[in-house]
C-alpha cells in the first residue's frame, strides 16, 4: 500500500502533539520535518542524559544553531524539560518547538503547564477514511481498525493483540500506574461492554470484580492514555427533560473488537453495532481537529429513550447523526431524529446505515456509511 498521506496540518508555531502510541505521530514528523532536530526520550541514553539535568537541552539548542526545528519525543517521560522550553520559547523566537506525547497522565501528575499556551494543543487520530480514500473498507476497519502502526499486517488480529498487551505492559505496568494488572486486566474486558453506551461506574465495577472508586481510577488512566474518550449531552436551550451522563468509547474500533470479550451469548449484530457507531465517532472526532472546526461533539439522549448517536454544535456546524448497523431505513429508526428536529429544525440530520442508496425522509439524509465518511468529512 502507498504512503498515506495525513489530513493534519502542523502549525507554524510551537506545538504539543498528543495521540496514543501507534497513531503516526513520528512518521508524520519525519516525513514533514526532515530536517528537525530529533530529541528521543524513549532512547535509554537520551533519557539518561535529561532525567537528572533538563537543562541539558537548552545546551543542545545553542549547540545546534543551524537548526530551526526541535522534535522532543513522549515528552511525558521527562515533564521538568518543558519549563526549559518554555524558557527557550521566550528567548529563541526563531525556533519552533514540536513535543509529542502518548500519555497526559504524567505532565498532569507532575502538575506542569503546558507552557502557558504559547504552544498549540494538538491530536493525532488513527487514519480516517478520508485519508485512506480508495483504500478504506468497511469490513476490516470495523474489525481490526484504522490504527497506522497494524495497518496492511498479514495478521491484524495478533497484531491488534500484541499492541494491547505492549500498551498494558510499557504504558501501564512498568510506570506503576496501576498495582494489580490482574484487576486492570479485567476492568479493560469490563469497560470493552461500556463502549458506545453511557457509562456506569458501578455496572464496570461489579463485572470486573474491583471498587467503584479504583474503577474510576482506572478510567482515568485510559483517558490520560489517550485510549478512551467520552462525549457529554447536548443541553443547549433543552425542552425535554435529559440525562447527564456521559457516553464512553475507545478511540480505535480495532481496540474496541479485539478487546471485548465473545461468546456464544454475545449477539455479532450487537458487537458490529458498537463498533460501527464507535468508527463513526473516532472519525467525527478527527473531523473537528483536523479541519480546524469551532465545534464539539455531543449526543443526546431524553429521560424517556429518545437519542440521536452524535451532535455536532459550534459556529461553523450544527449536524444530528444517528448511526444504525441495518442495510435498511425503518420508520422507528428516523424518531430520535424527527423529535430533535422538531426542538432545533436548523441543525442538518442525518442517518448512517449499512444500505447503498441515499435517501431523503422528512428532511433527514440517509447516507451509506461509507459515503457520510469518505465526502462528507472533508
Amino acid at each position: 500500500m502507498k504512503s498515506i498521506k495525513r489530513t493534519f496540518i502542523a502549525p507554524k508555531e510551537s506545538f504539543f502533539l498528543f495521540g496514543p502510541r501507534g497513531t503516526g505521530k513520528s512518521t508524520y514528523l519525519r516525513d514533514n520535518f526532515p530536517n528537525a532536530k530529533l530529541i528521543d526520550f524513549l532512547d535509554p541514553g537520551t533519557y539518561r542524559s535529561f532525567i537528572g539535568r533538563p537543562e541539558i537541552l537548552k545546551e543542545i539548542v545553542e549547540g545546534n544553531s543551524d537548526k530551526k526545528i526541535f522534535i522532543l519525543d513522549e515528552i511525558q517521560k521527562i515533564p521538568e524539560v518543558l519549563t526549559v522550553v518554555h524558557q527557550l520559547i521566550e528567548t529563541k523566537k526563531k525556533v519552533q518547538f514540536i513535543l509529542t506525547g502518548s500519555s497526559s497522565r504524567k505532565l498532569k501528575r507532575a502538575g506542569v503547564d503546558l507552557l502557558g499556551g504559547r504552544a498549540e494543543l494538538c491530536r493525532m487520530h488513527p487514519f480516517t477514511a478520508k485519508e485512506l480514500g480508495s483504500y478504506f473498507n468497511l469490513e476490516s476497519a470495523l474489525k481490526f481498525g484504522l490504527l497506522p502502526l497494524l495497518y496492511d499486517k498479514s495478521d491484524p488480529s495478533s497484531s491488534l493483540r500484541a499492541y494491547l498487551g505492549l500498551y498494558v505492559k510499557e504504558e501501564v505496568f512498568s510506570e506503576g500506574l496501576v498495582r494489580n494488572i490482574g484487576n486492570f486486566s479485567r476492568f479493560l474486558e469490563a469497560v470493552s461492554f461500556s463502549h458506545a453506551s453511557i457509562l456506569n461506574t458501578s455496572n464496570v465495577a461489579r463485572e470486573s470484580g474491583v471498587e467503584r472508586k479504583t474503577v474510576e481510577g482506572y478510567l482515568s488512566i485510559l483517558e490520560d492514555l489517550l485510549l478512551s474518550f467520552t462525549i457529554p449531552i447536548f443541553s443547549k436551550k433543552a425542552k425535554r427533560d435529559l440525562i447527564s451522563h456521559k457516553k464512553f468509547y475507545l478511540f480505535d474500533a480495532g481496540v474496541f473488537f479485539e478487546m471485548r470479550p465473545k461468546g456464544p451469548l454475545d449477539a455479532p449484530e450487537e458487537i458490529a453495532g458498537a463498533s460501527l457507531e464507535g468508527l463513526v465517532a473516532q472519525n467525527l472526532r478527527a473531523y473537528l481537529d483536523y479541519e480546524k472546526k469551532s465545534a464539539n461533539l455531543y449526543y443526546w439522549r431524553t429521560r424517556s429513550g429518545l437519542e440521536v448517536d452524535f451532535v455536532l454544535y459550534g459556529k461553523d456546524i450544527f449536524w444530528a447523526i444517528e448511526v444504525k448497523n441495518s442495510n435498511k431505513v425503518r420508520t422507528e429508526d428516523l424518531k430520535g431524529l424527527q423529535q430533535f428536529l422538531l426542538d432545533y429544525p436548523t441543525c442538518d440530520a442525518y442517518l448512517l446505515y449499512r444500505g447503498k442508496e441515499r435517501l431523503k425522509k422528512d428532511n433527514i439524509l440517509c447516507l451509506p456509511i461509507e459515503d457520510f465518511l469518505l465526502e462528507f468529512l472533508k
